[in-house]
This record gives C-alpha cells, structure tokens and sequence, in this order.
C-alpha cells in the first residue's frame, strides 16, 4: 500500500515514508497495521520491524477466508506461527469476522467457519480481536456467544468501521468488552451520526482504515472537520507534500476526531484522551480479560 500503484498503473513514485511522516508529524504515537491474509502478515510485519511504533494484526479477512480451503490446518497454523514468532508486533487476531455484503468473494458459510477458527488464535495467544462485521450482526453474535470463554480469555476486541444500526451496536456493547471502530465510513449519513452520537465514549475508538473510509464532502460528518490538508485531484499531480483526493491517511485520524466531537458537541481534546487511552486499554495492556 502506498505504492504509488493504482489499478497495475503506475501514477506516481511510492510514497509510504512521506505517508507515515505526516502521521508522526500530526501527533499520531502508534500505528496498527491491519492484516487480512498471510500474504499481508508477512509484508506487515516487515513493514513494523522498521520502525518501533509499528504493530500488526495477524489473520484472515470474512473476504478471503477462502485461503483456508486447500489446506486448513497447514493456513491456521501458518498464521499460528507468525504470531508466535513475532510476540512483540503482534498486537491482536484479525481482521477477521463475517461480511454479507461481499459473499461474491466468499461464502457464508466459509466465512464462519473459518471466523470461529480463529477466535482459537485469540484464546491461545491472549490477544484481543480487530474484528469486522457487515450485514452479518446476526450471525456474528451468535458466534461470539457460543465463544464466550476465548472470548474471556482473549480479552475482548474492537468491531471496527462500524456503520451498522443503534441495535446492532447496543448488542455489541451489552456482549461486554468489545469496542466500536469509528472511521470516515461510519459518518457517511444522518443515521450513522446519529448512531455515533448515542456510542459511550468509553467504548469508542478511532481509526482510518486507510487507504480507505475517508471522509468525503458528501458525509454527514464533513461539515464538522476543521484539519485540512494540501491535496491533489489526480493522482499523476502527486507531490510528497500533498494528500491524494480519495486516498485515506494515518494522518486524517484527527479529522474522524473532529467529526465525532462536532456530533457529540463535546471537547475534541477531551475525547482525544479517552479514545486514546481506549486503544492503550485494549491493545497495549498486559491485564486484557474481561469477565
């Protein structure tokens, strides 16, 4: 990612050092790299063993959980093993969970099988899960109900890029000790916002996504970010200074802190701490089981 590549093509000259300065530079302290197969483990992991505030989930995404397929337990423990080896960036299981909305790239049922499978990684390990959920709540509960016990075991997790209902989220928090990932695209409509304004702010985190779930003029959230970035339309007019129009950045975590503050019409600083302290309390603690 941040390559310079888009679509095979090549637009512009790869760009990650510059994309990770400006996320330092804006304040941000840690950066969690999102893994969703073992090909991505193995380039996040290089990737965070460059540098010491660089970490990485370990896991297969709903979307490509059809890796598992050939040889199951020769994939399982393969992703076993990149977290046994690397105990010091490896910070949680995932991203892993159920996705209806995209079963053309897998189907349901292997979605679950393979989701409760790893649910096993978390328990064994004691590391908390960076889970996704899309049009799936459902199902995704009951698989966390039956798991319970890894689920104590491991701590709890974080539902990231939430853009379901207040139901769903209501649901998701009374579970107990998981917490809702916010990003641009779960401040796209009035409903989301008015979903986000009803969260408890101790059970909020914040986070990009990037390269995607930006948040766009067109969100319900935009008219409350302030932090603007130099920004280029087309990709070929890319400068290391400039921002890509529609290419999300680690440094854009503010502006997702800023719509969420303008929502909840509370301090921006104040909430700063508290979603802060949030991922400290799941991610980055040595005492993560829940009861």
């Amino acid at each position: 990612m941040f390559q310079g590549r888009y679509g095979g093509s090549q637009k512009h000259t790869a760009d990650l050092d510059a994309v990770l300065a400006r996320a330092w530079q804006q304040g941000l302290q840690k950066i969690i790299i999102t893994a969703g197969c073992l090909k991505d483990v193995d380039e996040a992991l290089e990737l965070a063993g460059k540098d010491e505030r660089l970490f990485t989930t370990v896991g297969a995404h709903p979307t490509r959980c059809g890796e598992f397929l050939p040889d199951p337990e020769g994939y399982y423990n393969q992703l076993r093993s990149k977290i046994k080896e690397n105990p010091s960036k490896v910070l949680a299981i995932g991203e892993c969970g159920l996705d209806y909305d995209r079963l053309h790239f897998c189907d349901a049922e292997t979605q679950r099988l393979y989701f409760e499978k790893q649910l096993s990684l978390a328990a064994e390990f004691r590391l908390p899960l960076f889970l996704h959920m899309r049009n799936a709540a459902t199902d995704f509960m009951e698989i966390l109900e039956r798991n319970r016990d890894k689920m104590r075991q491991c701590g709890g997790g974080v539902v990231h890029s939430f853009t379901g209902t207040l139901e769903e989220a209501q649901s998701i928090l009374a579970f107990g000790g998981l917490y809702i990932g916010l990003n641009g695209c779960s401040l796209k409509t009035a409903e989301n916002a008015e979903v986000v304004r009803q969260l408890p702010n101790d059970r909020i985190m914040l986070e990009t996504d990037c390269p995607w779930c930006g948040i766009r003029p067109s969100h319900a959230g935009h008219k409350h970010v302030s932090t603007r970035f130099p920004t280029v339309k087309k990709k070929e007019k890319w400068t290391a200074e400039t921002l890509i129009d529609g290419r999300c950045e680690p440094c854009q975590i503010s502006q997702v802190l800023e719509a969420i503050a303008g929502i909840k019409e509370e301090p921006k600083d104040k909430l700063a701490e508290l979603y802060y302290q949030n991922t400290l309390d799941l991610f980055f603690s040595k005492s993560k089981k829940i009861e």
